[in-house]
């Protein structure tokens, strides 16, 4: 029966261990997927399995995904599966994918569409991986086409991003900056408005400023917001209208995952 010293498993070792696991996911080209209905919508993006490890209880409901992997299918017991993992896995399956190529930004940018994407996200140095994958979530409920990502932006594919996106993180295409300095030149001249999401009340309310056709909202790290470059660097700063009894209570903002909510919201209206 396979145990934590399997070399097969050692795709599982350590899974709330951040540090080995992006190093580990960095060099075999991996992320894990947590929980049937991820690992199912894993596979249906076209991920490939390297191997699944789950208990007795979900081989049948797995069946199907599970035909054909043969070796590579690892059934284990619920002390066996913390063991290996490193704590109570509740959905009680792991899947092992392989990743696949990153676009370029030019390529998001682009899009499958005829015309490319028209609303599209822009993420600064946000490092908390429940953060980016909540913000995925978000982002494919409310119509956002494409997610760019800052150089130093959190994994959307590791485990915990994966998990709080329900699966998000497959369905939209994103791509990683390689410059942070010039990032936005490259925005403008593919014709987005750049729009800055700040706590500024002095700032446009979002349900206010006129939409151009093709929009790209910045969201800026949970500690900071955006950087001063890229604020000065947009075209329009706006900001989320807080009540005036929030305001008096000291509350001058949102996280980051709510401000980002209500403001992809604001991006589904037109502008006549």
């Amino acid at each position: 029966m396979p145990n934590a010293s399997d070399p097969h498993l050692a795709d599982y070792a350590g899974l709330r261990d951040v540090e080995l696991r992006k190093s580990l996911e960095a060099e075999h080209g991996l992320f894990i997927a947590e929980g049937e209905k991820v690992i199912r919508r894993a596979v249906a993006a076209g991920y490939p399995v390297r191997s699944v490890l789950l208990t007795r209880r979900w081989a049948d409901s797995l069946a199907d995904l599970l035909d054909g992997l043969g070796g590579r299918v690892h059934v284990v017991e619920d002390q066996a599966m913390e063991a290996i993992a490193g704590f109570p896995v509740h959905r009680g399956a792991l899947a092992a994918m392989d990743r696949k190529p990153l676009p370029t930004v030019t390529e998001a940018l682009r899009g499958a569409a005829p015309d490319g994407p028209r609303r599209i996200l822009v993420l600064e140095d946000l490092v908390d991986h429940g953060n980016v994958g909540a913000i995925f979530r978000c982002a494919a409920a409310l119509g956002v086409e494409a997610v760019i990502l800052s150089p130093r932006c959190a994994d959307p594919l590791y485990r915990r991003s994966v998990k709080v996106s329900m699966g998000a993180v497959f369905a939209i295409p994103y791509a990683r900056m390689t410059n942070w300095y010039d990032g936005l030149a490259e925005l403008r001249g593919a014709g987005f408005q750049t729009l800055a999401l700040t706590p500024d009340q002095t700032a446009t309310p979002i349900d206010t400023v006129r939409l151009a056709d093709r929009v790209a909202l910045l969201l800026g790290s949970e500690g900071d917001g955006l950087s001063s470059r890229w604020l000065h660097e947009a075209d329009e700063p706006v900001c989320i209208p807080m009540s005036p009894a929030a305001m008096n209570l000291g509350v001058d903002s949102l996280n980051v995952v709510a401000a980002a909510a209500i403001a992809c919201h604001g991006l589904m209206r037109t502008t006549p």
